[in-house]
Order: structure tokens, then C-alpha cells, then sequence
């Protein structure tokens, strides 16, 4: 009897998405963020119902390892429990009256590139019983995505109708982080952890100095930039 191959939708996180769209206040940090991550995950879905992604269930595993991190992030946060140093910078400034929405943007996407999508790459070849190698494809092609709609989410949410002035504090910050290079360090993360698969205590500690590094970059993408 052949063995029956279980569908990922990505469906379930992005109701997910859409529910706390409807529940947080447009110029909160985490709902700006949440906005861009709800278009990149649609744009996601789209592209493979095009059937860009020749092994659709290999992608569709990946995107929903890598969201249900952000997700778990929140539900963290709403329960009163403590989030993971990458998310901690997003959830303390996003009331913030100096931050800007662009930058709440970059410090969720630097926080989920940086940081989770590597141990989402780990639990994807958990759940698919394979090597990280047997999911790079889709991870170029997710990051190719991302990497897209980066300038469009730079677009939208740029200050002002006008390129910012080179004095502009936020120039320098907006200049500081590539999703490009951060994209490249999460895969070297990926099969570093999955390397270390056999040494636990090796695994959580550069989990953990990974985390706080990428919490670090974060704080500084969020550095009050000017008053609203």
C-alpha cells in the first residue's frame, strides 16, 4: 500500500495573521509587521499555487515552520510569558512615539530572517525526515520572495513622499541591515544547528548566542529616529 503523503496548507497561520490584523491597532509595531508578514505569506501561497515551487510540500513545510515562530512569538507575549531575546526589542517598542513604522517593519523582519527561520529550516527537515541541502531550493526561493518585496515594504512605508535626506538618522539605520546578507547568515545557521544535532548543549548555546545577537541588531534598527 503506498504511503499517503499529508498536505501543508498554509491556510490555518494565515487566518492566523489576518485575526490579529483585525485585533491590533494599525500604528502598533508588532500590527505594521504583521501587515508585511501577512503580504509576503499571501505572495507565498500565490506562487506556489502557480506551481513555482516544483516540490509545493517541501516549500508549504518551511513557510509554516517559519511562521508559526513568529506566531508562537505572540502568543509569548500575550500570555505574559518571556519572548525570545530576537522578538524582545519589537514588543518593548511598539508604542514607541519616535520609532517609525518602517523601522518596526525591518526589526520583525531582521528578528524572524535572523533568527528563526534557521531553526525553521531545523524543524522542517525534522517533520520531512531530510538534510538541510534537500531544502535549499525552496529556501532560495522563499528568500527570493522576501528579498522582493523588501524594496516595496521600503516604498511603502518610507516617511514622507520624498527619499530621506542623507542627515537623516533613519538613512544610516535603514543603510546598517540587508535582508540579502541576513538571508545568507540564517542558512549557515541552519546547517550549523543541524550539524550539531547530536550535541544538544552545543546546539542551545549557539541557538541562544544567535538569538541575543540577532535581539542586539534589532534594538539598534529601532533607535528612536525622530518624534511624531
Amino acid at each position: 500500500m503506498a504511503q499517503m503523503t499529508v498536505e501543508v496548507s498554509l491556510d490555518p497561520v494565515l487566518a492566523r495573521m489576518r485575526a490579529l490584523d483585525g485585533l491590533l491597532h494599525p500604528r502598533d509595531g508588532v500590527a505594521v509587521f504583521n501587515r508585511v508578514y501577512l503580504a509576503v505569506t499571501r505572495e507565498l501561497r500565490e506562487r506556489m499555487g502557480r506551481g513555482e515551487f516544483p516540490e509545493a510540500r517541501t516549500a508549504a513545510t518551511l513557510a509554516v515552520r517559519f511562521a508559526e515562530r513568529y506566531l508562537a512569538a505572540v502568543d509569548a507575549a500575550y500570555e505574559g510569558r518571556r519572548v525570545s531575546a530576537c522578538w524582545r526589542p519589537l514588543f518593548q517598542y511598539r508604542r514607541h512615539p519616535g520609532v517609525r513604522p518602517l523601522q518596526h517593519a525591518l526589526a520583525g523582519i531582521n528578528a524572524h530572517i535572523g533568527y528563526d527561520l534557521a531553526l525553521a529550516v531545523v524543524a522542517g527537515c525534522r517533520s520531512l525526515d531530510c538534510a538541510p541541502a534537500d531544502l535549499e531550493a525552496d529556501f532560495d526561493r522563499v528568500g527570493d520572495t522576501l528579498v522582493a518585496l523588501e524594496e516595496r515594504i521600503r516604498e511603502d512605508l518610507m516617511p514622507g513622499p520624498d527619499l530621506l535626506e542623507v542627515a537623516d538618522p533613519l538613512t544610516h539605520l535603514l543603510g546598517s541591515w540587508s535582508l540579502d546578507r541576513a538571508r545568507d547568515a540564517a542558512w549557515s545557521a541552519a546547517r550549523l544547528l543541524w550539524t550539531l544535532r547530536d550535541c544538544p548543549e552545543l546546539a542551545a548555546e549557539f541557538s541562544d548566542s544567535l538569538d541575543k545577537g540577532v535581539g542586539l541588531v534589532g534594538r539598534c534598527l529601532l533607535t528612536p529616529a525622530a518624534a511624531c
